[in-house]
């Protein structure tokens, strides 16, 4: 008990407490993490929204940041719509789904298979969307998905599409998307509150984007073209910075379009810096994709649970940007870090002039990988097709084993032979 505690120090001197000296010595540095850890968490968000009736899709929904975001979204009431490349029928997919269901006490959590790697995929489930009659509700779209490469790798990972990783998954992919989800935002009813949420970080600062450069794009004349040693890092810079740059544009392109009803544009584009997060992505790029820089992770682990925000710490600026009646009001285009409006680091970013031609030069990417893409899976098909016709049919039209694969099978010392015998 704390009163004959203190009765003996009072009356006793600190001597009389046991292991008192080192407490005493311990305790400042305990303080000391604990606020530390308190600054390095980040600001929480305050803001509430009433979220049910609302519909919210999302990409990197199922890890990181983005999980934390559809957790806290759910138990809200929005009906949450999850972009993976999973297939809905995915065993890990069902169990996170359900589990988030349970958690939230919310029916309304779909998964949608859209595989950003995929411009394919990509136009397959943003054109099922918006050709639907009536317009589908959709107050909110949240892009939380990247990806970067690890540090140390010397050549580049591409997408489906032939396109570096960190260009065709952070932004391509993400231009792609919205390209085609535009005249569904644009056909929201006036009174909706309509946002576009954008992930961004703070490696923009020291990008820089040259749209003449060809090592983001794909095709035999651009490979033989003598490029700079890779850097995922620089790669990863360029993505974001030209996710901002697409944002102020995109915001520009949705206030251009004049409403039947002659009401002001109700949808917003809003870009989000979640700091330094804990994240899977963020793990990989630490531990250099490699086991011995997991081990080095793992021994580091205290310094990395101070210095850097856990998924729900970094998923605050997201819920603030998607809560905050403010933000639902006014221009567009702002940028959220520690749930705060701030002012961006480079002027390029709002220059309109690089916009049009970032917006241009992605268009006619987006058009000649999708027509490379249909080539292909048009060659694919005919393989496939010639395959089938070179295959023996049975009378009852069951393909037939090859009789090398028949003649094997009767070998002796096979399964077959042994069991006969």
């Amino acid at each position: 008990m704390p009163v004959p505690i203190l009765a003996e120090v009072a009356f006793g001197g600190l001597s009389r407490v046991p292991y008192i000296y080192p407490i005493l010595k311990t305790a400042p540095w305990l303080v000391l993490l604990y606020f530390l850890k308190i600054y390095f968490g980040g600001a929480r968000n305050r803001s509430e929204r009433l979220m049910h009736s609302k519909v919210v899709m999302i990409t990197g929904g199922t890890s990181g940041v983005g999980a934390s975001v559809v957790l806290e979204l759910a138990q809200r009431g929005a009906q949450v719509i999850l972009l993976t490349h999973y297939p809905p029928s995915d065993p890990f997919l069902v169990d996170c789904i359900d589990d988030l269901r349970a958690r939230t006490a919310n029916d309304l959590i779909y998964a949608e298979q859209v595989d950003l790697a995929s411009l394919h995929s990509i136009r397959q489930f943003a054109t099922k969307w918006v050709d639907n009659a009536p317009p589908r509700r959709l107050d909110m779209v949240i892009l939380c998905a990247a990806t970067m490469s690890p540090p140390y790798a010397s050549r580049p990972e591409r997408t489906a599409d032939g396109v570096e990783v960190s260009w065709g998954v952070n932004y391509l992919a993400n231009f792609h998307l919205l390209s085609i989800l535009s005249p569904a935002l644009r056909a929201q009813p006036a009174d909706r509150d309509v946002r576009i949420i954008m992930g961004t970080c703070a490696s923009y600062i020291g990008a820089h984007l040259d749209l003449k450069d060809s090592k983001h794009l794909k095709g035999s004349s651009q490979k033989k073209q003598k490029s700079p040693p890779f850097s995922s890092g620089k790669a990863y810079g360029e993505s974001k910075l030209a996710v901002m740059i697409f944002a102020q544009s995109l915001q520009k392109h949705l206030d251009a379009y004049k409403r039947p009803d002659k009401q002001p544009m109700n949808s917003r584009v809003i870009l989000v810096d979640p700091g330094w997060t804990r994240t899977p992505g963020m793990r990989r790029w630490l531990t250099a994709g490699s086991l011995w820089g997991l081990l080095v992770y793992l021994a580091l682990w205290p310094v990395c649970w101070l210095l850097l925000k856990s998924p729900e710490q970094g998923a605050q600026s997201f819920l603030r940007a998607a809560m905050e009646a403010e933000l639902g009001a006014g221009a567009g285009g702002r940028l959220i870090k520690e749930c705060l409006e701030v002012s961006y680091a480079r002027k390029d970013v709002r220059d309109e002039t690089l916009g049009r031609e970032l917006w241009a030069a992605s268009e006619t990417q987006v058009q000649t990988l999708e027509k490379e893409g249909a080539i292909r899976r048009a060659l694919e098909k005919k393989e496939r097709e010639e395959a089938e016709k070179n295959t023996p049919q049975s009378s009852d039209g069951v393909a037939k084993a090859p009789k090398s694969s028949s003649i094997a099978a009767k070998k002796p010392g096979s399964r077959r032979s042994r069991k006969a015998g």
